[in-house]
């Protein structure tokens, strides 16, 4: 298994996270099983082999373009044979720079380009798999998204959002609705219509993504932290709270995942 990840261009760095590949062949006869979890990032995903099996049929696709929205919960995908994977990670703001499309309408779900921008999904895919290696696909990324950052949808509104996700960024999650709704001088009820359509979630489902991915990140960095301090350092009511919101997030109590898993936060990365 092979993966290799790269940074964008500067100019796209407050919108674009990361690019990412993976080129993976299973042997024949033999099945890998990956559980996604959430991260509180979009992704844009390219496909130039065969599909993974999603073991999730309300998020199944067929295509090999798919736009992956926010995610509540886990699920599982299932790979046979070879993969190779092209993935761009947008900040949780950043998609709605390139998309002119409220992003609640995808919450957990895996949608094909084709219908949200057949134009970018027929002129982008074939030159990315045309493209003999990760870095000319980079490449060709950069000046895609370069050339879509003249359509400038919403400028005031996504600077506004792009500094509660910071603000939420910063504060590891650890902040009220109320408080956030404030910062970004708008009612409660403004801003959660206003936060759903940038991000993709509401502001408390997001929170919650938030606090769990800086779980991961403290205990991958301070492995020797034990449930009971994680749940305090996160601010969760008691250790079972911790625990059932980690559950719910990914199917496993902590400690099964921390035995058997990488303690790894692709948000706080």
């Amino acid at each position: 298994m092979s993966i290799v990840i790269s940074e964008p261009s500067q100019i796209l760095r407050p919108y674009i996270k990361q690019f990412w590949s993976i080129e993976n062949c299973v042997p024949v006869g033999e099945k890998y099983q990956q559980r996604l979890i959430p991260c509180g990032m979009p992704e844009l995903m390219f496909y130039f082999s065969s599909l993974p099996e999603v073991l999730d049929a309300k998020r199944a696709f067929n295509e090999n373009v798919v736009l992956c929205g926010q995610q509540k919960d886990y699920y599982d995908i299932q790979i046979e044979g070879s993969l190779s994977l092209f993935s761009i990670v947008f900040h949780p703001h950043g998609l709605m720079k390139f998309f002119n499309l409220p992003l609640h309408e995808i919450n957990k779900q895996n949608i094909p380009l084709k219908y949200l921008n057949k134009k970018l999904e027929q002129e982008l895919m074939p030159k990315m798999e045309d493209a003999s290696d990760f870095y000319s696909r980079v490449e060709l990324a950069n000046d895609f998204f370069y050339g879509l950052l003249n359509e400038n949808f919403g400028q005031y509104e996504f600077s506004r959002i792009q500094h509660i996700v910071e603000t939420i960024r910063r504060t590891k999650g650890l902040i009220g609705i109320e408080d956030l709704a404030s910062e970004a001088c708008l009612s409660r009820k403004q801003f959660e219509r206003v936060f759903c359509k940038y991000i993709g979630a509401t502001p408390k489902q997001f929170l919650k993504t938030v606090r769990f991915q800086h779980a991961l990140h403290l205990k991958g960095r301070f492995q020797s932290m034990n449930i009971t301090d994680l749940a305090y350092e996160c601010a969760y009511f008691d250790q079972s709270h911790f625990i059932h919101e980690f559950k719910l997030q990914t199917g496993y109590t902590p400690k099964k995942y921390f035995d058997h898993n990488e303690s790894f936060s692709d948000f706080f990365a």
